[in-house]
């Protein structure tokens, strides 16, 4: 087997270990970033479930569920940076790329809501 069949073999598992990657790295440098962006008036908001939030949530953040961003935007400056968590950084994802597609210009993904508690 050349390396050309291995890679075609396992791309999946090469693009999966890419993403998480990724998301790992991105958490990293929001969280280092994170004193600079309070300091500029950073509002933090979790996406996840009202359900989820109330059963365990970073201090300072406001939770508006993915399902209802798209409706609750006015809540949002877009004159501040705008972090956005939730439990693994998948629906942050999501919100982050809805806040870019309405005119925000600050939008950054922490991941897990717990990353705001490191």
């Amino acid at each position: 087997m050349n390396l050309s069949d291995t890679l075609q073999h396992y791309w999946p598992l090469i693009l999966l270990a890419l993403w998480f990657g990724y998301k790992w790295w991105n958490a990293r440098r929001v969280r280092a970033l994170l004193p600079a962006l309070r300091k500029n008036g950073a509002l933090c908001v979790d996406v996840r479930s009202a359900a989820e939030f109330a059963s365990a949530s970073a201090p300072d953040t406001l939770n508006i569920p993915l399902p209802e961003l798209g409706h609750r935007l006015a809540e949002i400056p877009k004159t501040v940076p705008v972090v956005l968590c939730c439990a693994s950084g998948t629906r942050s994802g999501m919100a982050k790329l809805v806040l870019k597609k309405n005119g925000y210009p600050q939008v950054f993904n922490i991941g897990s809501w717990r990353n705001f508690l490191a």
